[in-house]
């Protein structure tokens, strides 16, 4: 169940002393192919990583042969030496492997704003490349956490062939056509356009809809990887379906290990005029501060609910609105409903449904609501 399950990959997790906790902090994820074709979607932040200009010109021709990972420094908002210090760690992983820099891509995660101890980062790098097997991916994916408190990981199983992935974030997650760091591999055979097609397609229904606290990270990024060793060949909207069902899964797994959340919240938003109404409307609501500390109270306040939905520019008439919490119609027609008191909100699981009456299509965004925990812990993130 991990980054390695798909045949052709190997990875590894080390501890390189980037962390003060000591745990490990450095991954390596490998592709022997035969095939080595990739696609990934990068942050939409203008304040960019410097790992994450360098992978975007590493994708540019659609390969990738090795993905290098770090955690413990995000080397974000470095200037030149940054960028040069991401340069030299992909030289480092290929020259030890027998590759082209220009074929490592780069991923990093930590602190913004401090330089990577090089003097430990590039001898983890060759502890790394000692250590890749092809049952690898669970260390991988325990080295690249932060302030998440498991690792996670998740395959799908296709018809011939396996999608395996990793991911680490539980907070500053927020959509810009990525929310963390990610990588997904399988053993299908599918060309560059065609991995590019269902990672964007999968992205959208699943980490663009996973949205703790409204902060997007300098350093998003999602790769897909494809070694084509299983030589099948599906049917791409087969494949993206199995995608977006592994991203799912993953996104999941991110919201429900969320910075101190005491509750992971499902808002769906449902009879929308469109797919983008109904996806405005549950991300407002999964963005409100006060509705999201309301749930961490256990209060059902859905004047929350509909104040957030009216400031968007969604298809509705505020008459015509309802919301239901766990399972209980609090308003009707945009006005009291059954009683808030009859709502469960103890368990850790909550679905809101807003039905706009405004058409069918439909939308779900996944949060957290927000506790004490949560500041506490990110008041003293840098210390």
């Amino acid at each position: 169940m991990s980054v390695t399950t798909a045949k052709g990959f190997r990875a590894a997790g080390v501890t390189a002393g980037l962390k003060a906790s000591g745990t490990s902090d450095l991954a390596l994820v490998l592709n022997d192919g035969p095939l080595k074709h990739a696609a990934a979607v990068f942050t939409s932040n203008r304040v960019a990583a410097a790992p994450v200009y360098w992978s975007r010109q590493v994708l540019n021709d659609g390969r990738v042969d090795a993905v290098l990972l770090n955690s413990g420094g995000a080397n974000a908002c470095t200037g030149p030496e940054g960028f040069q210090n991401t340069h030299a760690s992909a030289e480092k992983v290929a020259g030890l492997l027998g590759l082209s820099a220009t074929d490592v891509a780069v991923c990093s995660t930590g602190l913004i704003g401090e330089q990577l101890p090089m003097e430990k980062l590039l001898p983890g790098i060759e502890a790394a490349a000692a250590a890749l097997t092809d049952d690898g991916g669970p260390a991988a994916a325990a080295a690249i956490m932060t302030t998440d408190t498991v690792a996670k990981e998740a395959v799908f199983a296709g018809a011939g062939y396996s999608i395996g992935g990793m991911a680490k974030g539980a907070g500053m997650l927020a959509p810009g056509l990525a929310t963390m760091l990610v990588v997904i591999s399988t053993d299908a055979v599918v060309e560059p356009e065609g991995l590019d097609t269902a990672l964007r397609d999968a992205v959208r229904v699943s980490f663009n809809r996973a949205d703790s606290d409204g902060c997007m990270s300098t350093n998003d990024t999602v790769l897909l990887l494809a070694s084509g060793a299983s030589g099948s060949y599906p049917d791409l909207a087969e494949f993206t379906a199995g995608l977006a069902a592994l991203c799912q899964e993953l996104a999941r797994a991110l919201i429900g290990d969320a910075e101190g959340a005491s509750h992971d919240i499902a808002i769906t938003a449902v009879n929308a005029a469109s797919e983008h109404d109904a996806e405005l409307a549950a991300r407002a609501v999964a963005r409100s501060n006060l509705f999201k500390t309301a749930i961490f109270g256990n209060d059902a306040n859905w004047g929350r609910v509909l104040s957030a939905v009216g400031t968007t520019e969604a298809i509705f008439e505020s008459d015509q609105l309802n919301v239901t919490i766990n399972g209980v119609q609090v308003c009707r027609n945009g006005m009291i409903g059954d009683s808030r008191d009859l709502v469960d909100l103890t368990p850790r699981q909550v679905n809101v449904e807003i039905d706009l009456r405004a058409g069918d299509a439909r939308a779900t965004i996944l949060t957290n609501d927000l506790t004490h925990e949560y500041v506490e812990e990110n008041s003293a993130y840098s210390s």
